[in-house]
């Protein structure tokens, strides 16, 4: 029987385009395949902020941050905090990864043509000790173009591989079944469904046209993860996290589905750390959606008051953008399952991001007059549209008002005046000195210490009640949907494991499905901005290795 391509990728997001790449660079016939119509292309990372992590960078050198490889791997194992016998492969990854970070990445992106914003963003800070967990230094690296910046390069790669014939798009084919020939998987089958004009995000439609069948001697699994299966999130979800929320936003598209992640595990496929999960706590619900419970994710600067649903300052150090399982194990266990950032207009100006590409239009469209627009006094727009609209937020002029209005938006009197009163007068009463035992205050000073975080992400300390700053703001943050960490084992060739440890003999898996590599490079916890560069990494890798193996 012929074969009908050297090689089949399943999925068209980041990691699917990068495969893609890497075999037209080697001369090799592919035939791409996806569930979603061809405007879909890029998947979830056109949706994405565009952040890389890059590890001594020229940028991060311009701005004084002393990075390094030891470093960057020291907060990298502190952070995934591998404990499992299953994590030798993921842990074997993320060194590999950490090495490519600190070395050609950066350089492999500019020679595609991929540009970064001058300041790197500081995310995932910590706030333990210095083998703990978090980054030490800044290494959020925002590409110019955002998420669609990051696509653009691979899918012109792609695009030229159609046009060399090289390339065989193959939309709207939802893969049901993988099958082996002589004990090699080489084939994949499932069903082709009605076109569909869906705009790009919104539900594409499942009604069946037909079905297919292709053969090649390599499959590569690119098909992305769980997050928009909240049946599936809630399935895996891991015990030490507490009980699932019974409310929850989504991050990404419905058709993140993980599907794709069963039909490999029976096919022999080893599926390892599904219950390691990366849910933001500061969603919003997005006043203009564009999918199901369309949820956008607050990139909040360090300065907002973080309070339980009763108005209770978070421990430390559970500060706006420190530690996120963190804060998701500690809301969760606290018999309510959202909480508040209180602030007002001086602190929101300055110090919210939302994430997404859409939410950035600066960025996103490369207007230079609008993102130095960022670092002016005032709000955002996109940001005003949710001060304006959106169901989350609350603005008043004094605190009894806005008191009412938190109490108002969740139907229950939790949030008792005099006791938030009492709170925040008492920090206020601590911004009078340059010193202060609060230590949020002086991780808040810790920041402006960094260019950056002077710049254009942390407002000078102040009294939130100070008129002058106001009006106030509370906006109530729900759980929100984003990666799964765990996915299908693979070698440092990307190849899957089956439970044995063996290779499955033509199958290989990158990006999302495979925990970005090995399984879950990320161990329990994300660095940020290793999502969209996990995709590259292993895309890439898995493209190689598949070119060289036919």
């Amino acid at each position: 029987m012929a074969y009908d391509a050297d090689v089949i990728v399943i999925g068209a997001g980041l990691a699917g385009l990068a495969a893609t790449a890497e075999l037209v660079a080697a001369g090799r016939r592919v035939i791409l395949v996806d569930q979603e119509p061809e405007h879909s292309m890029g998947g979830q990372a056109h949706w994405s902020f565009g952040g890389l992590f890059l590890v001594d960078s020229p940028e991060q050198r311009r701005l004084r941050i002393r990075d390094s490889h030891d470093l960057a791997l020291q907060d990298w194992l502190g952070t995934a905090g591998f404990d499992r016998e299953e994590d030798g492969w993921p842990r074997r990854w993320a060194n590999a990864y950490v090495d490519f970070a600190s070395g050609e990445k950066r350089a492999w992106l500019h020679a595609m043509g991929i540009r970064f914003f001058p300041v790197v963003g500081w995310a995932e800070r910590g706030g333990h000790d210095a083998r703990g967990q978090g980054n030490s230094v800044p290494r959020f690296h925002i590409t110019w173009g955002t998420g669609p910046g990051v696509v653009a390069p691979f899918a012109r790669k792609v695009a030229e591989g159609v046009a060399r014939g090289l390339v065989q798009l193959r939309f709207r084919h939802r893969v049901t079944g993988l099958g082996r020939t002589s004990g090699v998987l080489d084939t994949v089958s499932g069903e082709v469904l009605e076109p569909s004009a869906a705009p790009r995000g919104a539900a594409s439609g499942r009604e069946v046209a037909g079905a297919f069948e292709l053969r090649a001697q390599a499959v590569i699994v690119t098909s992305g993860g769980i997050g928009g299966n909240h049946d599936l999130v809630r399935a895996h979800w891991p015990e030490r996290l507490g009980s699932p929320p019974g409310k929850l936003l989504s991050g990404v598209p419905a058709h993140v589905d993980g599907l794709m992640l069963g039909i490999a595990e029976r096919a022999g496929a080893s599926h390892i750390n599904r219950d390691r999960m990366w849910h933001y706590t500061e969603g919003i619900e997005n006043w203009n959606p564009i999918w199901a419970r369309h949820g956008i994710r607050i990139l909040p600067g360090p300065s907002s008051l973080w309070l339980d649903a009763r108005g209770r300052r978070l421990p430390v150090p559970l500060f706006p953008g420190f530690d996120t399982l963190g804060t998701l194990e500690h809301i969760l266990r606290s018999g309510h399952e959202h909480t508040w950032f209180v602030l007002d207009r001086r602190i929101i100006g300055k110090e919210f991001a939302l994430s997404g590409s859409e939410q950035n239009p600066d960025l996103t469209g490369k207007s230079v007059r609008g993102v130095l627009g960022r670092a002016r006094a005032g709000v955002p727009g996109p940001v005003q549209a949710f001060m304006d609209r959106g169901a989350d937020f609350v603005v008043e002029r004094d605190l009894a008002a806005l008191v009412r209005g938190m109490n108002a938006l969740t139907g229950e009197p939790l949030i008792e005046e005099a006791e938030l009163r009492r709170e925040i007068v008492a920090r206020d009463r601590e911004i009078r000195n340059p010193f202060t035992k609060d230590l949020q205050i002086t991780a808040v000073r810790g920041a402006r210490g960094y260019l950056g975080d002077r710049m254009i992400r942390t407002a000078a300390p102040h009294r939130i009640l100070d008129p002058a700053a106001g009006p106030l703001i509370a906006v109530r943050l729900n759980i929100l949907t984003r990666k799964s960490l765990g996915g299908l084992e693979t070698d440092l060739s990307s190849r899957v494991l089956d439970a044995d440890g063996a290779p499955l003999a033509g199958l290989y898996a990158a990006g999302e499905a495979a925990g970005f590599g090995g399984g879950g490079m990320h161990g329990y916890r994300s660095l940020e901005g290793t999502f969209l560069g996990g995709c590259l990494f292993s895309g890439r890798t898995a493209g190689r290795a598949a070119a060289r193996a036919i």
